[in-house]
């Protein structure tokens, strides 16, 4: 069967161990991102099987009326709103779920907070430009860290805060807030006092209809001076546009972020990366050797299933069940 892996950005793909796991299978791998549906359809014309990096690629209707031949939707981990399932299900197209794990995306969670609250990007840039020691930043030690969403990620993220010596303040859901409690940390009582204590603000949600937008430009505006705030889970969790707003409005406050609302970021002109105040990763959360070979893995096995006429995981098994 014909299969195609799109949006492979640093071309990593072929050189994972797992691809091996299609050896013998008609691959197209493509490198460039195209977000046109159109334009996108005509790449993918005679493909059976897509598999997808986590959230690079949009599935529309409209993209799915235009791939007549596509039977599966390989998911390297969870489904999220890039896809319709919906559709799918309407054009008779299985969708097979990954797996994934917290460990990558929460080490980059917290290696880009350590270098928004210490300033060390900025440092390193100047150096190279000849200038010594041209900022001061601040210690992990002692703050209060303000964790939203306590499932896997924020429970790592609490355990690395509390190695450093910070105070740890949960706010989320109620069971959330009660498991914090049980593993011998804060619970906010409310989420204005969540924003108004915590020196630090790291999200860790995932994104559904009921969580977009959920951070409001007067939650931002009502945090400390020199306050922070990380977001490596999905930029559409702050309202459009308030966080830009905020950090252009005089107020005091930095920002780590590994995600946006559109991507890839290739304009070197891009408004946030051209602050002082902010520091700016390409959605490195879960891009890493090991977390790769556990997505691909698992996405390639589903594929090799199908292909088989053993399919596993699919999330619209109803599909299966017209053929």
């Amino acid at each position: 069967m014909k299969i195609t892996i799109p949006d492979d950005y640093q071309q990593a793909i072929e050189k994972l161990d797992c691809f091996a796991l299609l050896k013998g299978q008609d691959v197209k791998i493509l490198h460039e991102t195209e977000k046109d549906p159109r334009k996108l359809a005509k790449l993918l014309h005679d493909t059976e099987i897509l598999v997808l990096t986590r959230e690079r690629t949009a599935i529309s209707n409209e993209l799915l009326s235009l791939l007549p031949h596509l039977k599966l939707i390989s998911q390297t981990g969870k489904i999220s709103n890039h896809l319709d399932l919906e559709s799918c299900t309407r054009h008779g197209i299985a969708v097979a779920e990954g797996i994934g794990s917290p460990v990558a995306p929460a080490e980059l969670a917290w290696a880009l907070l350590m270098n928004t609250v210490r300033k060390i990007p900025q440092a390193i840039e100047a150096m190279k430009q000849g200038k010594w020691q041209i900022n001061i930043g601040s210690a992990v030690y002692g703050k209060t860290i303000g964790i939203w969403g306590y499932g896997k990620i924020g429970k790592r993220m609490a355990q690395y805060a509390k190695a450093f010596g910070a105070e740890i303040l949960v706010w989320g859901s109620e069971n959330s807030r009660n498991e914090a409690l049980k593993d011998g940390f804060q619970a906010a009582e409310s989420k204005s006092f969540f924003f108004k204590n915590a020196d630090i603000v790291t999200l860790h949600l995932r994104l559904t209809e009921q969580t977009q937008g959920i951070v409001k430009e007067e939650d931002l505006m009502s945090m400390k001076e020199n306050a922070c705030l990380i977001n490596t889970a999905r930029a559409e969790l702050i309202e459009p546009g308030a966080l830009l707003r905020v950090l252009k409005s005089g107020k005091q406050l930095f920002a780590g972020l590994d995600v946006y609302e559109e991507e890839p970021v290739t304009d070197p002109g891009f408004e946030l990366l051209n602050m002082e105040n902010v520091i700016c990763t390409p959605h490195l959360g879960y891009v890493e050797k090991a977390g790769y070979e556990l997505y691909f893995g698992k996405a390639f096995e589903n594929v090799i299933h199908f292909i088989n006429g053993n399919p596993v995981n699919i999330t619209n098994p109803e599909v299966l069940r017209q053929k």
